[in-house]
């Protein structure tokens, strides 16, 4: 018997993570992560005052909003002024205290919400938005800072991105610059009046999202957490698939799927629910890279999996006006999908290693779960309820996080004090930085797009690469979804991808909810494409592994992530949409016909396994070159949404399905020989 066919239990001696090495894998692949630890307790109080206010302001203005341009100012200057204080200048900088500088940046980052707030009625009345030279400064030392508080925060692509673009209008006038890119002279005032007078810059959609309803959102997670949800999560996947065949790496894909739907930080994520699934995995046999990649792949996933989607929905909810109960339920079938791919490639893998599960009796029961964190769930059932019943989406993410407090109360050990709540308020406010300096900077990028004719290049370059060709557009819309969204948080890499590439989707005459998902996908699996997989590589940071194959590992993983959205393009039924004679900018669906989703939705799941079993060279024993070319050719062929490529694949899968089934019979039946 090899070391992999012995049966123990990994929940015994497994080494579990410690908090210095989460830390450490934290701080080396998530920029947020690397904040300050103040020695000076005064300091200490003042952060989380001002981050509990911070909280409370936002739970004020879902009922009382400010005009739009003042709340979103404050929104963003209350954030970066915390975000100089948190988080340090450089790595190697003392964060035991505050430099002068950062004290300095602080009460600037301030000032410029407090200037718009002072000058408001003389903005919008007298000078009718057109900026004077005080605005002008404000303007240029608001944008400066807020690209800085974002280089601390998120790394330095997204504000050199953003730099790109807020060069381009000071260029695009020149001689040199190409016909097609040529715009009019633009003065200072054209530029950064754009960006800080007005909501398409700085404060366009993305921060009025940010404010309005991914602050909740993540506020909502954070009490969430508080509560207990994250253990309710591993604990149940343990219950449910622990003991199965490679029960752990299962365990992995339920719980931060799960988790990653809820709090939308993939690398928080994989370090987080990693530290427990990871070892565990490595325990019964998964390789190292094989055992990050899991882990990397589910986090990822959980971004697309509603109903909260990382509150992605939220934000393409308010980018296209479309419901936010018919994004969710347009997301459904492609998330259960992808999830099959991994959890089928993860159970095959297992079968080639013959690797087990952890015995039963060691695991939780499902009974004891559920009666002591199960009413955790109530929360989100709330959510979804209120959200189909068409209640504004920030009130039902009020509503919601009352609930969470109220319904933790149920039992003592997910009950809430009065130092809980306020600890949410405190990290909820802190987890929401990220995301509102990544949606500021990529304001700059909307208000350049809105002042120039950039967007137009970007939508004319893709459908001139296409060659008339959906196909090869949708091909090159991929590529620069995944170059735009690499090595970026979900959030800002989909509001890039949405702005610049989904509008060439458009000339082809593809619905406006079909071309957003398209690359709201592809920007967020840049998370675990090499050679910037930020993802995978924190998943190799936990598990010893090497990142480059573990990134290399997920991209197999996630393999029908990037196919799914190909096929809901050519057959929009499986978003559980009817686009027959509907508008590009359609804002409202009919159902297709029960049975046409039903048949897309089996043909691609049996479609999904095989490719997995062809992908892994093993069904029911290992397979030959031979029969995993016909599988992998036979699964495409199911997934293609086409009746007579249905009716090949089926012949060709379940001819191979039959041939190998018979090939691990016999294999079953031949008498073990000693010598």
């Amino acid at each position: 018997m090899t070391d992999k066919q012995k049966v123990t239990d990994p929940l015994k001696d497994t080494e579990m993570i410690s908090e210095e090495k989460k830390a450490e894998v934290l701080e080396k692949y998530d920029a947020e992560s690397k904040v300050r630890k103040f020695a000076n307790k005064k300091i200490v109080l003042l952060v989380s005052a001002i981050a509990i206010l911070y909280s409370l302001f936002h739970l004020y203005i879902t009922f009382n909003p400010m005009p739009a341009l003042q709340q979103r100012a404050l929104h963003v200057a209350v954030g970066i002024a915390l975000i100089f204080v948190l988080y340090p200048v450089t790595k190697k900088q003392d964060r035991k205290k505050v430099a002068w500088y950062d004290w300095i940046l602080f009460f600037l980052a301030l000032g410029s919400a407090g200037y718009l707030i002072v000058e408001y009625t003389q903005i919008v009345t007298s000078r009718g938005g057109i900026p004077n030279r005080l605005d002008i400064l404000v303007a240029i030392m608001t944008v400066v800072l807020v690209l800085e508080a974002a280089r601390r925060v998120t790394g330095i692509i997204l504000p050199i991105i953003a730099l790109i673009f807020l060069a381009y209008p000071f260029i695009s006038h020149m001689n040199w610059v190409p016909l097609k890119m040529a715009t009019r002279q633009y003065d200072l005032g054209d530029i950064f009046g754009q960006l800080f007078l007005k909501t398409e810059g700085l404060y366009s959609t993305a921060i009025g999202a940010s404010v309005n309803f991914i602050f909740l959102f993540i506020l909502f997670g954070a009490f969430l957490a508080r509560s207990g949800m994250g253990q309710f999560f591993n604990d149940l996947a343990l219950a449910l698939a622990g003991h199965k065949q490679g029960g752990p790496a299962k365990v992995a894909v339920i719980s931060s799927g799960f988790m990653g739907s809820i709090n939308g930080a993939a690398v928080a994520n994989v370090v987080g629910t990693g530290a427990f699934t990871i070892p565990l995995m490595k325990k019964i046999g998964y390789s190292r890279n094989f055992s990050g990649a899991v882990e990397a792949s589910a986090s990822v996933g959980g971004q697309i999996l509603p109903p909260i989607m990382g509150a992605s929905a939220f934000i393409m909810a308010e980018t296209t006006g479309i419901a936010y109960g018919t994004i969710a339920l347009a997301a459904l079938i492609p998330a259960v999908l992808y999830f099959l791919g991994v959890i089928m490639q993860v159970h095959f893998r297992a079968g080639k290693d013959n690797l087990k599960g952890i015995p039963k009796a060691n695991l939780p029961k499902v009974r004891e779960i559920m009666k002591e964190r199960g009413h955790l769930l109530l929360p989100i059932v709330f959510l979804v309820v209120l959200l189909y019943q068409n209640l504004p989406i920030a009130h039902a993410a009020f509503y919601t996080i009352i609930s969470t407090v109220v319904v933790a109360a149920f039992r003592k050990n997910t009950r809430m004090s009065f130092k809980d709540i306020l600890g949410a308020l405190e990290s909820g406010a802190k987890q929401s930085l990220s995301v509102m300096v990544a949606c500021a900077v990529v304001g700059i990028i909307i208000g350049v797009v809105s002042l120039t004719s950039f967007g137009n290049v970007m939508t004319s370059s893709i459908t001139s690469l296409g060659a008339d060709s959906l196909f090869l557009t949708l091909f090159f819309t991929m590529i620069a979804s995944m170059v735009l969204g690499m090595g970026l948080p979900s959030i800002p890499a989909y509001i890039i991808t949405a702005t610049m590439a989904a509008p060439a989707l458009a000339e082809f005459g593809i619905p406006i909810l079909v071309a957003h998902m398209f690359v709201f996908y592809f920007g967020i699996f840049a998370n675990i494409t090499p050679p910037v997989a930020l993802a995978a590589f924190a998943g190799a940071g936990i598990s010893g592994g090497d990142p480059m194959r573990t990134g290399f590992n997920a991209l197999k993983l996630s393999i029908a992530g990037f196919i799914i959205p190909y096929l809901f393009v050519y057959n929009p039924a499986m978003l559980m949409i009817d686009t027959t004679d509907v508008a590009i900018n359609a804002r409202d669906f009919a159902m297709p016909p029960v049975m046409e989703i039903l048949l897309i939705s089996v043909t691609a799941i049996i479609g999904i396994i095989a490719l997995s079993a062809a992908v892994e060279g093993y069904f029911r024993t290992g397979l030959n070159v031979i029969l995993r070319v016909l599988m992998g050719a036979g699964a495409l062929m199911m997934i293609l949404p086409e009746s007579n490529s249905d009716i090949y694949g089926i012949i060709l899968v379940g001819v191979t399905m039959a041939i190998n089934f018979i090939q691990g019979k016999k294999q079953e039946e031949k008498p073990n020989v000693t010598v």
